[in-house]
């Protein structure tokens, strides 16, 4: 089978789990034998995802994601690159002013790189709205069957606010024109169904999952965290979110309110939170009126060893999002042996039981909850030795076997079809 896959993202140029995720379901599939080719928006060396998958990229220009994970901000706001902090760069010259004009440029290339080479996939498969639009033209240009795989809605990135009306328009579309949609979690399908009116017959969920041997292949440098360890051997419990970035949807505003409660019961406590993205001066003064400071360490952007290091020496971990389709950091955090507490709103606790629920903005329960884990020995193992047999049962293997599944009934579908859109291209009756 051949695979066109649109993406925005892999590692090591990720700004979070989309690039993740992204690699590892297209390396699950490759070692099933389906031949992948991934476009990207930018030129870059991936040594490993070269290995099974040959990546196209859609234009010669540098990775679009800055040393703090961030995407670019091609002047969106600013008037400068969050990557080259220039006016006047290869991001800018090439996409435009911001994401929406980004994506439409996208687009175009994708069209172009589709024409040029002739290329006749069995299926073309889109993640997130960022590639929606261009996942749609490759459909319409090449007469191909479209899966739009799902990991966020607008409405979850504006964590709780209405978001960007042209991309919540871009998300309709696509999902209107995908043969089939997959989605992280019943969450996001319920989302999908509710504010999109999509039918739910239409939607297949497919949970991401988890390799530890990704996390295994990282060398952990010792010499991190040495104050947050010196503390933990003085009987403190450290909690951490893990490497999320500081954004609406991740609610840590939430989080420091629920540690402000706790502290005052069990002072022995520490909070350890990465302290790059949009939300970073406000979560820092929110710590700071909260009378907490002095228990809240912020580490700056975390990533590779220095996550992985965090993982091993957080005891609880809180996932406290306002809307989380997947969450894969809790898988993550499961396999350092850390309880977990996840909001009831996050997907990833549709496959794991051994976990501590809350709702985001339920902060009392929340404190309740950490303080209980932090002074029951018993609790805590419960909960550590629980989700540890659990995340064990998922493997990417698995998400690329129902992956296939799902092509192979759009691909009949297609085949039984009255619409030609490749012959509807091929006489111009759309203009691409």
């Amino acid at each position: 089978m051949k695979l066109l896959m649109l993406g925005w993202e892999l590692p090591p140029y990720n700004s979070g789990g989309l690039g993740v995720a992204s690699y590892n379901m297209a390396k699950a599939l490759a070692h099933r034998g389906v031949d992948i080719q991934f476009i990207l928006p930018y030129a870059a060396k991936h040594t490993e995802a070269e290995r099974f998958m040959k990546i196209i990229p859609a234009a010669n220009v540098p990775p679009l994601i800055n040393e703090a994970g961030e995407y670019v901000a091609m002047g969106a706001y600013s008037g400068t690159c969050s990557v080259c902090h220039s006016r006047d760069c290869e991001h800018a010259r090439e996409y435009g002013n911001d994401f929406v004009a980004a994506t439409r440029r996208y687009a175009d290339q994708v069209v172009k790189l589709i024409l040029r080479r002739k290329l006749r996939p069995d299926v073309i498969h889109a993640h997130d709205w960022l590639t929606m639009e261009a996942g749609v033209r490759a459909k319409l240009i090449s007469g191909r069957p479209l899966v739009v795989h799902v990991h966020a809605t607008e409405f979850d990135r504006a964590g709780g606010h209405s978001g960007n009306p042209l991309i919540h328009e871009i998300e309709y579309q696509g999902l209107v024109m995908a043969d089939r949609i997959l989605a992280v979690s019943q969450l996001t399908k319920d989302i999908i169904v509710k504010e999109y009116h999509i039918p739910p017959d239409k939607i297949e969920v497919v949970h991401n999952s988890f390799e530890p041997s990704d996390l295994e292949d990282i060398v952990v440098d010792v010499n991190d965290y040495l104050y947050a360890k010196e503390l933990k051997r003085h009987g403190y419990t450290i909690v951490s979110p893990g490497g999320v970035r500081l954004t609406a949807q991740k609610g840590i505003s939430y989080l420091l309110e629920a540690m402000a409660l706790a502290m005052s019961k069990n002072p022995k406590l520490l909070l350890l939170v990465p302290s790059s993205g949009d939300q970073r001066d406000q979560i820092i003064e929110l710590s700071a009126d909260l009378g907490i400071s002095d228990r809240v360490i912020f580490l700056g952007f975390v990533r590779g060893s220095r996550q992985r290091e965090l993982y091993d020496i957080t005891d609880i971990f809180v996932m406290p999002s306002v809307s989380e389709p997947f969450g894969i950091t809790a898988l993550e955090a499961a396999h350092s042996d850390t309880a977990l507490l996840l909001s009831k709103q996050s997907g990833v606790g549709e496959l794991l039981r051994n976990v501590m629920r809350f709702d985001y903005w339920d902060t009392r329960r929340l404190a309740d909850e950490i303080v209980n884990i932090s002074l029951s020995p018993g609790l805590s193992t419960e909960l550590r030795e629980g989700a540890q047999r659990e995340y064990l049962r998922f493997s990417w293997s698995d998400v690329a076997e129902k992956l296939s599944h799902e092509y192979q009934k759009v691909i009949a579908r297609s085949r039984q079809s009255s619409v030609d859109w490749g012959r509807i291209m091929r006489e111009g009756a759309y203009y691409a």
